[in-house]
């Protein structure tokens, strides 16, 4: 089926039926009526990537995160997703692993779709290759993204005051001993929950002891970094974790070794996803609002959106704590 055989039903040129799949507001309205119930007697199917190479607008957005497996990354695909829907849209997403070359070969196949614009949720993106999506003049949106001179919408959290908040609530239940659990902390934002923990600790330092440990961005990886804290000789009270999918490995392995959660040891996450109040102990965690996240992403980026400015936006968002079950006063 063709766009020809779609314009001998409706009886108008082909010119027309274009018109009218790209929404141009140029078509009486008895003519849209008529094209569109001949698309849909004939079942017709337009090819996306050819209307947008012959001047018509996209409708597909592009995601890429790091981790898709990471219910974070999930949590916001599903909300940008769902806002996209509504408008008529659709989304592509890529996961890379945190691999800066799986990105930079990820960025270059969505530029080559010409999308209607990108979501960028990647600690391993760079200067370089956040330019790179800058300067192709493609709507772009990202997620704590590293400072440009061009810089497009960015949504960033405020890890500093949500790991503040976090250290005092410990120390408030009488925590000295405290250990950080992370991954990839040489990237951006994972090196910034590390950072500012490191700093607000160390502040308190000698009232306050801290050792870190890393693995893989999985519960597994909570696991084996929290098995080999214990190794260490370390003995801490309280486990913070860069995120709550680490935190249920860690949570599974201090019980697995006999020790108690809180009772022995507490566990706090970071972002609040769905699991954390579903684990148990249900997990003490500082929240980042993903369907916000996916939400605004999709107002940055599509022109019909309700919530869309027009204008380069920062977004700051504030982490919450909640307090749940995995955290309790520290054992004497």
């Amino acid at each position: 089926m063709t766009l020809d055989d779609v314009a001998r039903r409706a009886g108008v040129s082909t010119a027309t039926v274009s018109r009218v799949l790209n929404d141009a507001p140029s078509v009486r309205p008895a003519t849209r009526s008529r094209v569109l119930k001949a698309v849909t007697d004939l079942n017709y199917l337009p090819n996306e990537h050819a209307r947008t190479l012959a001047g018509g607008r996209s409708r597909v957005l592009g995601l890429l995160v790091s981790n898709i497996e990471n219910p974070f990354f999930l949590d916001i695909y599903h909300a940008l997703e769902d806002a996209a829907r509504t408008l008529a849209h659709e989304v592509v997403v890529a996961s890379t692993g945190y691999v800066p070359e799986h990105l930079a070969s990820s960025i270059q196949h969505m530029r080559a779709r010409r999308l209607a614009g990108i979501a960028v949720i990647v600690s391993e993106i760079d200067a370089d290759l956040a330019g790179q999506l800058v300067h192709s003049g493609m709507p772009t949106v990202f997620y704590d993204a590293p400072r440009l001179d061009r810089m497009p919408p960015n949504i960033a959290a405020d890890y500093r005051t949500g790991m503040h908040r976090c250290v005092e609530y410990l120390r408030g239940l009488g925590h000295r001993r405290l250990a950080f659990v992370g991954h990839h902390t040489s990237l951006y934002p994972l090196n910034a929950r590390q950072a500012h923990f490191v700093e607000i600790v160390a502040k308190a330092r000698p009232a306050l002891e801290y050792r870190i440990e890393t693995s893989d961005d999985s519960p597994e990886g909570g696991r084996l970094a929290t098995r080999a804290l214990l190794a260490s000789g370390f003995r801490p009270t309280a486990i913070v974790c860069v995120n709550d999918f680490m935190a249920i490995g860690v949570v599974r392995e201090l019980l697995d070794q006999g020790l108690g959660v809180p009772r022995d040891v507490s566990v706090t996450g970071f972002d609040n996803i769905g699991l954390s109040s579903y684990t148990s102990p249900r997990l003490t965690t500082l929240d980042i609002p993903r369907a916000r996240i996916g939400t605004t992403m999709c107002d940055l980026l599509v022109p019909e959106a309700p919530g869309h400015t027009g204008r380069p936006t920062d977004i700051v968002i504030t982490p919450e704590l909640i307090v749940r079950e995995s955290t309790g006063v520290a054992r004497s």
